[in-house]
């Protein structure tokens, strides 16, 4: 299995570019859903990454993928703008799903 990239910036690309992965760089919603339909017909995808930034500006896209599709699975990473989660996410996150405060 592949792995495919789909972001925002230049910058994410070229790296995962250099680590072997495959992707393109778009900005837009269209561009997103082409992309997206793109890894969904190449069987030899895995796991598509997407900038986090997509995943706030189009959640209803992402969210559709992630309920409806077993495959490929999607995974969001931060872009070189750092994540936009919270500091504390991972605390939050274990606090919230098994009720133990770290």
């Amino acid at each position: 299995m592949k792995m495919y990239l789909i972001s925002d910036n230049v910058d994410t690309y070229t790296g995962m570019r250099l680590a072997g992965v495959n992707g393109v760089v778009i900005h837009s919603k269209e561009h997103l859903k082409e992309e997206l339909e793109k890894a969904f017909k190449d069987k030899e995808v895995g796991i598509v990454l997407l900038t986090e930034k997509f995943g706030r500006e189009f959640p209803d896209i992402i969210d559709d993928v992630k309920l409806n599709r077993r495959l490929p699975l999607i995974v969001e990473i931060p872009d070189r703008h750092g994540t936009g989660r919270k500091p504390d996410f991972i605390t939050n996150y274990v606090k919230e799903a098994i009720g133990l405060k770290l």
